[in-house]
Parts: C-alpha cells; structure tokens; sequence
C-alpha cells in the first residue's frame, strides 16, 4: 500500500491509494468530438466536449507519470451490428444511425476511423482499451477482471458525455463498491445544463454516487512528494 493522498472535492475530500487506483478515460472518440462528426451532424456543438481535451491531455500526463494505470473505453459495435440491440440500434434520425455512413466511417462501428480515440489522448502502448457495446463501461466488458486483476479500488473518472456513458459507468462503479472521484473539467456534456445538474447529482446526499473535484486539485494530488530538506 503506498501513502494515500487527499483531493479537496465535493462533498468532502476524496482520500484514495495511488497504488489501487485507476484513471478511466470515458469514450473520447473521434465521432462524439470532432468537427463534422457524428456528434456535431445531431446538431450538437462540439466545443463543449472539446474543451475538455487539454485538462484531461495534462490529467493522463500525470496520472502516467505517477504509475496510475490509464484505461480507456470505446463505445462502438461489430461491423455486422450483433451486438447491437435493435431498441439501440432505432435510436436517431434516419441515415444518421449506428452502423450508417458518416463523415468518419460508418457511424460507431469498431475499426473506422470516428470510432477511434482524438489524437490528443490517444493511449500509449500498454494501456488498456476497452470496447464496449452499450452506454457503461461494465456492461458486456472486460472492465471488471482488468481492475480486480490489478486490485484497482478507486477510479478516478474523466470523459464524455458527462449524464450518459460517465454517470451509467459510476453509478455501475458505485453498486461494485468503489470509490469514484469524477473530474468535473476532465468531463462533458453538449448540453451545459445537463453537465451542471450531472456533477450535481453525483455528489448530492453526502456523495450518493461519489466525489467531484476539479482537474487542478487532483494534479496537486498526483504529484510527488517534495523532497525533506537537508
């Protein structure tokens, strides 16, 4: 076990082990962020996701640099759709659905081009990267033997969007006991209030769900003890 630290956070502060924590990177995919995208052809604005891009590019530094694994998830389906449940697969505007043509390829479908991660955070060799088929991270994925297997009992949480993929996976995270810190600049939503009302709703009642922190405080966190002077 190596010395916990603490992150000032709602509702109280967030006290976790480096050495049985993960930092999880939530689906920030090329079809959800870029310009162009699948995303932005639903008549969303993709700057609001994007800005989260360069607090999460400094998270992932840090969290490498102090020996937190950095795993990553995709939601996207096989080419022939199977794994795709037909109540999903009807959702959206005809000609803009799962598996149809898009700017990036065919939309969310493992292996085209939209459905990889931005070049900005794109996992380094060793990281894990997690294909899932619905909205949470465990659902139909190898998440949960990748954290037992590294006795992983914090997550810190980061990625898109904010009342969807990010809340499915932490309320999933929370009923598997454990302890989520969901970083609120490290997460979006295209919708301003959703992303307001989403954090508020994790850390209401005493953390029903887990902690909020900005970036800022978990790198003061993260980073190394300072030397005792001579």
């Amino acid at each position: 076990m190596t010395a916990p630290r603490s992150v000032p956070a709602q509702p109280d502060a967030f006290t976790f082990d480096p050495g049985r924590t993960a930092l999880l990177v939530i689906d920030m995919q090329r079809d959800f962020l870029l310009p162009g995208g699948f995303g932005a052809s639903l008549g969303n604005d993709v700057e609001q996701l994007r800005g989260v891009i360069p607090p999460l590019a400094r998270l992932i530094a840090a969290a490498r640099a102090a020996g937190l694994p950095v795993i990553h998830t995709r939601e996207g389906h096989l080419p022939d759709l199977s794994d795709c449940p037909p109540a999903k697969l009807r959702r959206g505007t005809p000609s803009q659905r799962i598996g149809d043509p898009g700017a990036f390829g065919r939309i969310l479908i493992r292996g085209e081009y939209g459905h990889d991660i931005v070049d900005e955070l794109a996992p380094i060799e060793g990281e894990v990267v997690i294909d899932k088929p619905g909205k949470g991270a465990f659902y139909a994925t190898e998440l949960g033997a990748v954290l037992e297997n590294r006795g992983i009992t914090s997550l810190l949480v980061t990625g898109v969007t904010t009342e969807v993929c990010v809340h499915t996976t932490v309320r999933e995270a929370n009923d598997r006991g454990y302890e989520c810190l969901v970083v609120a600049d490290c997460v979006g939503s295209y919708f301003p209030e959703f992303q307001r009302v989403g954090l508020a709703m994790i850390a209401a009642q005493g953390g029903i769900f887990g902690w909020v922190a900005d970036s800022a405080a978990v790198l003061d966190a993260l980073a190394p003890a300072p030397s005792p002077a001579r």
